[in-house]
């Protein structure tokens, strides 16, 4: 039988939304309380200390060094952040982790339950309405912070430089990577606790975990001990939901691990900043294809277009076909069309729709935009 209260999924996926993507600092009390109840109901004592660190990047240096990795981070040139998590855990024993008795099997076991009351052919349907709604864009925020995590060990040697990480830095990453796979992800479980909330099965073994996520970020369980990760204090992101932003991190912690991204991809910190003066020709220089259209979407498609003399591929009713070879890369096409509709000023906005390389005419481009093939697509029907 299912448990609790049932509201309605839109109003619980908003509400995990808004945990998944929360930012400023955790509610400790509430975070902590959440944390003790998980313990009591997978039968474990109530922790004897509560560890806070900024980011869980300094957790998961945390979580290494009480999985004995220590050594191998202090050989990968990170002293400091290893003085700094010995400090931080004292003296007391921490013992062994139960990610698996506080999260792993009561997950599971509500999981499968549900999934058995819901059916093979109603399971995927209410994933879709709920957790799945979340899903794509917190797994890649989660997914992104795990790679930043791991590469806090790359380049840390006083003589790295700008070449590839060494052989222990490498295995350093690997560790910090690894230590992350130990964390509940707190307000990042957001997806399948939006999804056992619309079955009300957050008023059993998994209320504590939800408590917690509601308050906290990442953090990680051991017998004596947990150490719990702050919010964010920042996050901007592009209205498709990917990490964005030009003049500063998309994604920052209150130590300074952060994560700068442009329309969903990593870009390095001062890049944005260093396109000032920007030309055709630069644009063309750069050598990593990702990074270019970063620089083509910044410096704009209709002047690089007009700088470099480029000729329509094709041109219709619909609108103008472009394309912009770039060496080593796929052509970038685009459809130019006129907004129907006038500015407040009386004018029409021009816009400039990326398109798949392999389209040949404007109409084709247009009606991708929409979803459908060239020949269904019929403007004049459309309202």
């Amino acid at each position: 039988m299912l448990t609790g209260t049932v509201r309605e999924p839109h109003y619980v996926v908003g509400d995990w939304q808004s945990a998944a993507f929360g930012t400023g600092p955790a509610d400790r009390a509430r975070a902590e309380a959440g944390v003790a109840a998980a313990y009591t109901s997978a039968g474990l004592e109530v922790p004897e200390r509560y560890v806070w660190v900024p980011s869980p990047a300094r957790g998961a240096v945390m979580a290494a060094v009480l999985a004995g990795h220590g050594d191998a981070l202090e050989a990968a040139g990170l002293d400091g952040l290893l003085e700094q998590a010995r400090a931080d855990l004292g003296e007391g024993r921490a013992g062994e982790s139960v990610l698996a008795r506080v999260r792993t099997r009561p997950w599971e076991a509500e999981r499968a339950a549900a999934c058995s009351e819901q059916g093979p052919e109603q399971w995927p349907r209410t994933w879709a309405g709920t957790g799945g709604l979340l899903w794509d864009q917190v797994q890649s925020l989660v997914t992104r912070v795990r790679a930043a995590i791991g590469e806090q060990a790359h380049g840390r040697s006083s003589a790295a430089g700008n070449r590839r990480p060494s052989a222990r830095e490498e295995r350093a990453g690997s560790l910090l990577r690894a230590a992350t796979l130990d964390a509940v992800l707190g307000q990042h479980d957001a997806p399948w606790l939006a999804l056992f909330e619309s079955l009300g099965r957050l008023d059993g073994p998994l209320t504590g975990l939800a408590e917690a996520a509601r308050s906290a970020g990442w953090w990680w369980p051991y017998e004596r001990l947990v150490v719990l990760s702050e919010r964010p204090s920042e996050l901007y992101r592009d209205e498709p939901g990917r990490l964005h932003r030009g003049d500063g991190p998309a994604l920052a912690y209150p130590d300074g691990f952060a994560l700068h991204a442009w329309r969903g991809m990593p870009i390095p910190r001062d890049f944005v900043a260093s396109l000032t003066g920007l030309t055709p020709d630069r644009i063309s220089a750069e050598e990593n294809a990702e990074l270019r259209r970063v620089m083509l979407e910044i410096f704009g498609y209709d002047r690089y277009l007009a700088e470099t003399g480029a000729r329509p591929l094709h041109r219709d009713e619909t609108g103008v076909l472009w394309s912009i070879d770039l060496p080593g890369d796929e052509p970038v096409v685009m459809v130019e069309v006129v907004n129907s509709t006038p500015e407040p000023d009386g004018t029409y906005r021009t816009y400039y729709l990326r398109v798949p390389p392999d389209t040949r005419t404007a109409r084709a481009g247009v009606a991708w935009t929409f979803g459908v093939d060239e020949a269904d697509y019929r403007p004049e029907r459309q309202t």
